[in-house]
Formats: structure tokens, C-alpha cells, sequence
């Protein structure tokens, strides 16, 4: 059955983010992803998933200066060192936090660039943050984003994903398919479920197309959540998507009443 793990950087905005866990955890998730976890001492962070049981499933490499505008350095010339920098931090943290994948953002396209010199340096990037994370029993995850939320975004649709996986040749060098995005991008979701599944690392969900609860808006995720089960997918869906009520208190817990039917089906939230 579908494994649900709650994103903490947008589920729980009213609370503080190491408060979040724990609200994560009374309301049924068993584990939780989130952007970056920088801010906080890795032992910080690995205290709270001790106390409340939680196992961390995903997180992203340093995205350079993300206050600054900086969406992911990989696709980036001149900044290879920054961000291969950046993956080795993510890996110590992955280490304490014992999660088993990082996903590093591609970056946005400069204005002056080259495709082909964009290109070949996210695939070199690549190679050598693959074989990094290798080496700490880690895999690697790009993911396809919009460029309504993120203008300009290197990476958007799914085959252009998967072909890269495919050059990089990394076994652990995956794609993490989040369907909001690939809904605004693309459609035809269960199609291209089928189609790119196998190179799945890792789903994410939210409503299209408010990026609020999976209930409303035009994805049936119902649907979707039985063919994942049909097709074997045992991986963990990241809940990314901001709550309909905002800051409100308790909001986040309101709207998941999609949540609990899959919670008594089997699945674990």
C-alpha cells in the first residue's frame, strides 16, 4: 500500500520546523522529507526523529544561495566545485540522518548559456555526485519541475529525466517524478507512470493547480495511488504541497482527510 512521508517545509507552517516532527508523527506519518536541512546541526535533527520515531526518507543537496535566487548549481559552469561541495555536506547529513536519497536541484538556465554547455555539465556534475553518494550507499535523485512555479528551470519534463539517468549511466542515479509537476508540464500521468516507473526513485504529490491538498483540484490521486500499488511501486509519496488553511493552527491536520483511508487500508502515512 501507499507510504505517505510528510514535507516538512511546507506541512505544519505554523508551527517551528523541529516542532513539526512531532506533529508529523501524532498524525499518523511514519516518515518525513523536506528541502534542507542546513539550518540545523545534523544531530539536532537526528534527536528529533529519535524521539517521535520518524525515519527521514529525502532531502535536497545545498542549492547555493537559495535566498538569492539560486534553484540547484548542478547544470551551472563555472560552479562545479560549489556544488559538488554542497553534495558532499548533504551526504554527511545523510549519514547522521540515515537517509537513503538526496535529490540535487539542476538549476536555472543564465540568460547567455549555452544548451550544450548547460547540458554537459549537469551530466558531469552528475556523474561525479552519483558515484559520491555511491560510495556512502546513497542514491541520487533529479527531478522535472515547472517553469509556471520555477522560471527558467533546467529540468521539466520526464523522457528529458530519464535520458539524462540513461547518459549518466549510475545505477543509483534516479528520478524523483513529482506529479504536480509533471501534471502542469505534461498530463497524462498514468501513461507516463507506466512508461518511467522503473527509473522512479521517489513520487511526490500535491493538488493541481493550487499546490494545496491532493483532494481537490484535477488529479484524481485516488486513481493514481491504486496504480502505483498495481504497478509495484514501494517506494515512499512526498506530501509537498501547501495546506488550504495556511498557518492557521492545526490546518495542516484538518485537511488530511484524504490521508485516513489509506492509513486503514494498510499503508502507512
Amino acid at each position: 500500500m501507499p507510504r505517505f512521508a510528510a514535507n516538512l517545509s511546507m506541512l505544519y507552517p505554523e508551527l517551528e520546523f523541529l516542532q513539526r516532527f512531532a506533529a508529523a508523527a501524532r498524525d499518523g506519518f511514519e516518515a518525513v522529507e523536506f528541502l534542507f536541512p542546513y539550518d540545523h546541526p545534523a544531530a539536532t535533527l537526528r534527536q528529533c526523529l529519535d524521539d517521535t520515531g520518524l525515519r527521514q526518507v529525502l532531502f535536497n543537496t545545498v542549492p547555493g544561495d537559495f535566498t538569492a535566487g539560486d534553484r540547484g548549481l548542478a547544470c551551472l559552469p563555472g560552479r562545479q566545485a560549489e556544488f559538488l561541495d554542497g553534495v558532499d555536506r548533504a551526504i554527511e547529513y545523510a549519514i547522521v540522518l540515515g537517509c537513503p536519497r538526496l535529490h540535487a536541484m539542476a538549476g536555472l538556465m543564465p540568460a547567455d548559456a549555452k544548451q550544450n554547455v548547460l547540458r554537459a555539465t549537469y551530466l558531469s556534475n552528475l556523474s561525479e555526485a552519483a558515484a559520491r553518494c555511491r560510495r556512502a550507499g546513497l542514491d541520487l535523485l533529479i527531478e522535472p519541475i515547472n517553469t509556471r512555479d520555477i522560471p527558467g528551470y533546467f529540468l521539466n519534463r520526464q523522457a528529458d529525466a530519464h535520458q539524462v539517468v540513461a547518459q549518466v549511466g549510475a545505477d543509483n542515479l534516479k528520478v524523483q517524478m513529482d506529479l504536480y509537476h509533471c501534471q502542469i508540464v505534461e498530463g497524462d500521468l498514468a501513461m507516463r507512470i507506466r512508461k518511467h516507473l522503473s527509473g522512479v526513485g521517489h513520487v511526490q504529490i500535491a493538488g493541481v493547480p493550487e499546490r494545496h491538498e491532493p483532494d481537490v483540484g484535477e488529479i484524481n490521486y485516488p486513481y493514481l495511488f491504486t496504480l502505483l500499488d498495481e504497478l509495484h511501486y514501494d517506494g515512499w509519496i512526498g506530501c509537498e504541497y501547501r495546506p488550504r488553511g495556511g498557518s492557521t493552527p492545526g490546518a495542516t491536520s484538518a485537511g488530511l482527510k484524504w490521508l485516513r483511508p489509506w492509513l486503514g487500508r494498510g499503508g502507512s502515512a
